[in-house]
C-alpha cells in the first residue's frame, strides 16, 4: 500500500465529509443528548466537592478548608445533621472537630479524626477530600501523620444516574462517527460506482479502506474527547482515558469497514448495523444498573474499551489498573483487522467480477430483414 495515495483518499473524504447529513447527525447528536442529561438531571461533573464541617473549637482547620480553592465547604452546629446530609447525598463528606482539636494535633497526639463518606460520591471526589484534609492538618502540626484517620461510608454506595448514563453517551460518540461514516462512506461509493472505477486507477481497494479506517478513527477519538470535555470528565488519568478512545475508534472503525465492505446498498447496511448495535450498545446497560450480572459485558467488544474509560474518568485509574481490559481489547483490534483484509480480499473479487462482465462487447441485434421488393 502506498501512504500518498491512501491520504489522497483521505483528504478526498475530509472534504466531503461536512457535506454528509449523517456525518453532522453523528457529531450533533452526542452534544444534544448531553444537554438533554444535563438539563434533567443538571451537570455531570459542575459541582464542586461538598464537604460539611462541624466545629465544636473553632479550629484553624476550619478556616484553612474554607480558603481552600475548589472546595464547597459548609459549617454545620449539629453532628446529627452532618450525618444525615452525608447519607442522603447532600453533602459528599463531613467531618467533626472536637474541642481541643488543634492543641492535640499540634502536640502530636494523633487525635482520631472521623470522616463520613457519601455513597453517592464519586471516588476522585472523595479522594480530593480526604487528601485536603491531611494536607492541611500536616500543615498545623508538621508530622507525616497528624490524625488517626477514621472513614466511614454512609448510605446506599451508588453513583448518580447521570455519571451513570455517560458511558451510553461516549459510546454513541465514538460508535457512529468511528464506525458508521466509514461504512456509509464506503458503501455510497459502490452504489455511485466510484469504488468500481478505482480499479482502473493506481489506488487498490486495500487503499481505500486504509483511508477510510482512518477517517473513522479520526473522528471517533475526536468526537469521543469532546464528548468527555463537554461533561467535564477528562479525569486525572488523560492518558490513560485517551489511550481507550482511541483502541474504542479503531475498534468501530474496523466494525464499520466489516459491514461497509459487505452491505451491497444504504438499506442492507443500515438494517444490519441496527441488528448489530444490540450487541455493540449493551454494555452500556451494565454501567447504568450497575447490579446487574456483569459476565454478559465481557461478551462485548465495546465493554474492554469503554470499562477503561469510564474507570480512568470517574476513578482516577491508570494504565497500571486497566491494562489488562486495553490489551484485551487491542486484540480485538488485530482479530478485526484481519476480518477487514479478508473482507477487503472478497470485495476486490466482486469488483473485478463486475467490471469484467460489463467489459465485454455488447451483443449486436439481427438486423431486420430486408423488405421484398415487389415483383413484376
Amino acid at each position: 500500500m502506498s501512504w500518498p495515495r491512501i491520504r489522497q483518499v483521505l483528504r478526498k473524504d475530509l472534504h466531503l465529509g461536512p457535506r454528509s447529513p449523517l456525518l453532522l447527525w453523528a457529531v450533533v447528536i452526542p452534544v444534544l443528548i448531553t444537554l438533554l442529561v444535563r438539563g434533567v438531571f443538571g451537570d455531570l461533573f459542575g459541582e464542586l466537592p461538598r464537604l460539611g464541617v462541624v466545629d465544636e473549637g473553632g479550629s484553624e482547620l476550619t478556616v484553612a478548608l474554607k480558603d481552600r480553592d475548589g472546595l464547597d465547604v459548609r459549617t454545620l452546629d449539629d453532628a446529627g445533621l452532618l450525618r444525615t446530609q452525608v447519607t442522603d447525598g447532600t453533602l459528599d463528606a463531613g467531618i467533626v472537630l472536637p474541642a481541643g482539636f488543634d492543641a492535640a494535633v499540634r502536640d502530636h497526639e494523633q487525635p482520631v479524626l472521623q470522616a463520613w463518606l457519601s455513597g453517592e460520591s464519586l471516588p476522585g471526589t472523595r479522594a480530593v477530600l480526604i487528601a485536603t484534609v491531611l494536607d492541611l492538618t500536616r500543615a498545623m502540626s508538621g508530622v507525616d501523620a497528624p490524625v488517626d484517620l477514621e472513614v466511614v461510608a454512609l448510605g446506599e454506595d451508588a453513583l448518580p444516574l447521570d455519571l451513570r448514563l455517560l458511558p451510553l453517551i461516549v459510546l454513541y460518540a465514538v460508535a457512529i462517527p468511528g464506525g458508521m461514516v466509514p461504512a456509509s462512506s464506503l458503501v455510497e461509493e459502490k452504489e455511485q460506482g466510484t469504488l468500481q472505477a478505482v480499479l482502473v486507477t493506481p489506488t487498490s481497494v486495500a487503499e481505500v479502506l486504509a483511508a477510510k479506517g482512518l477517517l473513522g478513527v479520526l473522528l471517533g477519538t475526536l468526537a469521543g474527547v469532546v464528548t468527555m470535555w463537554i461533561n467535564g470528565a477528562l479525569g486525572n488519568s488523560a492518558p490513560t482515558l485517551l489511550l481507550s478512545l482511541l483502541l474504542g475508534a479503531v475498534m468501530m472503525a474496523l466494525i464499520g469497514l466489516v459491514f461497509g465492505a459487505w452491505a451491497a446498498d444504504t438499506t442492507t447496511l443500515f438494517a444490519a448495523w441496527k441488528a448489530g448495535g444490540l450487541v455493540l450498545f449493551l454494555p452500556a446497560i451494565f454501567f447504568i444498573w450497575p447490579g446487574l450480572p456483569s459476565w454478559p459485558a465481557y461478551l462485548m467488544p465495546a465493554y474492554y474499551f469503554l470499562r477503561p474509560a469510564y474507570q480512568a474518568s470517574v476513578e482516577g485509574a491508570g494504565l497500571a489498573e486497566v491494562g489488562w481490559l486495553l490489551a484485551i481489547a487491542a486484540g480485538l483490534c488485530l482479530g478485526l483487522l484481519g476480518a477487514v483484509a479478508v473482507m477487503g480480499r472478497w470485495l476486490q473479487r466482486r469488483l473485478a467480477a463486475g467490471r469484467s462482465g460489463n467489459a465485454g462487447p455488447k451483443p449486436v441485434a439481427d438486423p431486420e430483414p430486408a423488405e421484398a421488393a415487389p415483383e413484376g
